[in-house]
């Protein structure tokens, strides 16, 4: 993957959503259900920078950190994804470890990102 505008616009789309994610998060451990907007727009920034990072790799065959930034990524919008639909949707408390383990898939994966950005 080559280094340019196009993959810090991803790393930045993945930071504004780890921020928003990062919000929603303190409510949670706060023992309140998110706003559905906030998830909403959470969401909606990781699927964009997900799906821009998969073109991205795809297109330059990418290995190595980006390779493992998009494993890292992708399952942590899979458990964004339970999050959502298995709890959130229903109006069920998020389960704490549940979204401990979401952020730190992602967290990961966005220093993976930025190592192959340095």
């Amino acid at each position: 993957m080559r280094e340019g505008y196009n993959v810090w616009l991803i790393f930045i789309l993945f930071a504004i959503a780890a921020l928003v994610g990062l919000t929603l998060a303190i409510v949670v451990f706060r023992g309140r259900l998110p706003p559905v907007a906030g998830a909403v727009l959470h969401g909606a920034l990781a699927v964009s920078a997900l799906a821009l990072l998969f073109i991205a790799v795809l297109a330059q065959g990418a290995r190595g950190a980006a390779f493992w930034a998009l494993i890292c990524l992708t399952l942590a919008a899979l458990g964004g994804l339970t999050l959502a639909f298995r709890f959130h949707a229903r109006r069920q408390a998020l389960p704490k470890g549940f979204v401990a383990g979401h952020a730190a898939l992602a967290v990961v994966g966005l220093v993976l990102l930025l190592v192959k950005l340095i």
